[in-house]
């Protein structure tokens, strides 16, 4: 099977979020499965679980990731985030790239799942590629307001591909809640 190209964004996201060794992560609407091929290539011990709502996205993401999901390091899921069963803090990084999860539509019931998903030092990312610089800010700002309103202390990192802008957002639960 043809896998294709990693997009520069989903290297960018995975670059950023720095996965360890026995890290464990959950992606939010896993595509093809690229960042699972570059996620796993940096797991030992740990392990990526990978959700999508489209059977179609999550059958060529197992395809191309069957050695991983043989050894144990990716298991997928065809599902929303509203709809997985998931264990809670199970999750050392929860990540989305180009997901309208909390772009589109501020969702707080989204994020308390989140939130219960992560562990008590766990980090979400977001990572969102608009045409224009402007419009990374613009994205940025929507969506690190609403996280912050929700009690998430949120760092934000911009970049670029060769032909567009770059922002990451991190997300990490306020203490307490």
């Amino acid at each position: 099977m043809l896998v294709g190209a990693i997009p520069e964004r989903v290297r960018w996201t995975v670059a950023n979020m720095a996965v360890r060794p026995g890290d464990r992560l959950l992606e939010i609407g896993c595509g093809r499965g690229a960042a699972v091929s570059l996620v796993c290539d940096r797991l030992r011990s740990g392990q990526i679980t990978a959700i999508d709502r489209s059977l179609t996205m999550v059958k060529f993401a197992e395809q191309r990731n069957a050695e991983h999901v043989a050894a144990g390091r990716a298991v997928f899921q065809t599902t929303a985030l509203d709809a997985a069963d998931l264990p809670a803090r199970k999750f050392d990084k929860v990540f989305a790239v180009n997901v309208n999860l909390f772009w589109v539509r501020s969702s707080a019931s989204d994020l308390e799942i989140v939130r219960r998903l992560l562990k008590p030092s766990g980090a979400m990312f977001l990572t969102y590629e608009p045409p224009t610089p402007g419009r990374a800010e613009a994205i940025a700002g929507r969506i690190a307001g609403f996280l912050t309103e929700q009690r998430f202390e949120v760092t934000t990192t911009y970049g670029t591909t060769h032909r567009s802008a770059l922002v990451s957002l991190v997300a990490k639960p306020v203490p307490g809640r």
